[in-house]
């Protein structure tokens, strides 16, 4: 079965993800972990003109977050394959799901108010549970 872990391209939310306690039981092959960055509002708003280099440094520290967490599951011993998505977080990792196809999501809803709980408190959480094409797994952070 293939297994997407999906998380919002922050090392806090790489953190939080990678802390649950149910990866130990996940199956230790074809592990999909998927980063998701939202597109600034900005270019779509006309609110201002965001450089090109600004989203490539973005997109150059997403990509080596990726790679920290790849090296950070094959040290757990999974078997596992990095992806960088741009847009809105439920369509992309249910779009990667489609694409692989995951047998299951996984997420992580932090209890704590941080970034990656407001970006999951929004309308993610309920907006997965609407749209995976696949079984989901929320981790709840105690």
């Amino acid at each position: 079965m293939i297994v997407l872990l999906a998380y919002d391209a922050t090392q806090e939310g790489q953190d939080t993800l990678f802390d649950a306690p149910e990866l130990t039981w996940l199956s230790r092959e074809r592990m999909h972990l998927l980063a998701v960055m939202p597109i600034p509002t900005g270019l779509f708003l006309g609110e201002g003109y965001v450089p090109g280099e600004v989203l490539d440094e973005e997109r150059a520290e997403a990509q080596q977050l990726i790679d920290k967490g790849l090296a950070a599951l094959r040290e757990r011993g999974f078997t596992a394959t990095g992806h960088l998505a741009f847009g809105e977080p439920v369509e992309e990792i249910c779009r990667a799901a489609r694409e692989l196809p995951a047998g299951l999501i996984v997420v992580r809803h932090p209890k704590r108010m941080s970034f990656a709980a407001r970006w999951w408190k929004g309308w993610i959480g309920s907006s997965l549970l609407e749209h995976a094409p696949c079984s989901l797994l929320i981790a709840v952070s105690t």
